[in-house]
């Protein structure tokens, strides 16, 4: 069976995840704000000032590395060119699912994980606090470690620490 697990930035809940998206999205600049709501009333989220806006979201909460490594940016290259499974999973933006994944959460079926569990986040995550709270408060002994450094990609933003942190952990079920 499953020795250990390791859940790295994941909402437990959808409507979690939008709601605190858009909360996020309150913090930045009202210009950005404003662009970003503009684009997304009128369906014109392809344009380039919508792009430019939203990275400001991303530089945000994220990827806080500047520039972009060489392998987040072509991870965002690649969903540019084909965004057919996050379309159809989670929608045409951050701040408004309506794919699949719309109304998905694992809340109810948390407390039925019974491996050793190891959650990490970012202090900067779009995946806040909130958002992966269940997590630890219902998957019994459920070790959580939040990078002071990072937004969602721990694993790029302080990766040696990210590294050791995982790697200590599942050495333990080794």
């Amino acid at each position: 069976g499953l020795k250990a697990l390791v859940i790295a930035n994941s909402p437990a809940n959808m409507h979690t995840w939008v709601a605190e998206a858009n909360r996020l999205r309150e913090e930045l600049p009202l210009d950005v704000q404003d662009t970003l709501l503009r684009h997304e009333k009128s369906g014109t989220i392809t344009d380039p000032e919508y792009i430019t806006a939203s990275r400001v979201f991303y530089d945000r909460h994220v990827c806080r590395v500047s520039p972009w490594p060489a392998e987040v940016a072509r991870t965002f290259a690649i969903m540019d060119e084909d965004n057919t499974v996050y379309r159809n999973m989670n929608g045409p933006t951050e701040f408004h699912v309506i794919g699949t994944m719309k109304d998905w959460t694992i809340e109810d079926r948390l407390h039925l994980i019974e491996a050793p569990t190891l959650l990490i986040s970012g202090k900067y995550d779009e995946a806040t606090p909130l958002v992966v709270r269940p997590y630890v408060d219902k998957i019994r002994g459920c070790e959580w470690v939040l990078f002071e450094n990072s937004s969602h990609m721990p694993h790029v933003e302080e990766k040696a620490l990210c590294l050791e942190k995982v790697s200590s952990f599942l050495s333990r079920f080794d």
